[in-house]
């Protein structure tokens, strides 16, 4: 991703923590990290974030969607003998869409990012709205979209280990790469 790319999306993701009238401090607001997950494609597929505290027990992030961005299908796994993340998500402002194992939704409100079809396999959809939460076990498949307005959504969760998150889409990079 090209360095003026990552900086309009960190710009923005900051002015919908403003919007949403999420305060972060300086540091915070400097750290926040852009995720377009190698596929170049930030607007469809993509995620911006700031976490407050990851240690070997807690974590706790803010999560941005700009309209209809899509985080990847994925799953935590187990890591060097310890359970993958359990993550409780709990919607902060806007929609979100957050697709799980399990029935097949009918008239689902997102749909996969188009030429990625493939890459996405469970459609059980749950919606979130402003002080909705959901909490999803260690090694569970799920993907999430914003609604049109975009979305913010706090994570809390036990230790992250994103490096570690195995994607359904082989082509995924978890770790952006910039360009200057």
């Amino acid at each position: 991703m090209k360095k003026s790319t990552y900086e309009d999306a960190r710009g923005r993701a900051i002015s919908y923590f403003d919007k949403a009238g999420i305060v972060l401090t300086q540091k915070e607001r400097d750290s926040v990290e852009v995720a377009d997950f190698g596929l170049d494609e930030l607007e469809k597929t993509g995620l911006e974030l700031v976490t407050y505290v990851n240690t070997e027990r807690c974590c706790a992030k803010e999560l941005v969607l700009f309209p209809g961005q899509t985080c990847p299908e994925h799953r935590h796994p187990t890591v060097m003998g310890e359970p993958g993340k359990e993550e409780t998500f709990r919607c902060r402002w806007g929609t979100v869409y957050l697709y799980v194992p399990g029935e097949k939704t009918q008239n689902p409100g997102a749909r996969p990012p188009k030429g990625s079809e493939a890459h996405y396999t469970v459609f059980h959809e749950v919606k979130l709205m402003p002080g909705d939460q959901y909490t999803l076990l260690p090694n569970t498949l799920h993907w999430f979209q914003s609604g049109p307005e975009g979305a913010i959504v706090s994570e809390f969760s036990t230790t992250s280990r994103d490096e570690s998150d195995v994607f359904t889409d082989p082509r995924i990079k978890r770790i952006p790469e910039v360009e200057e």
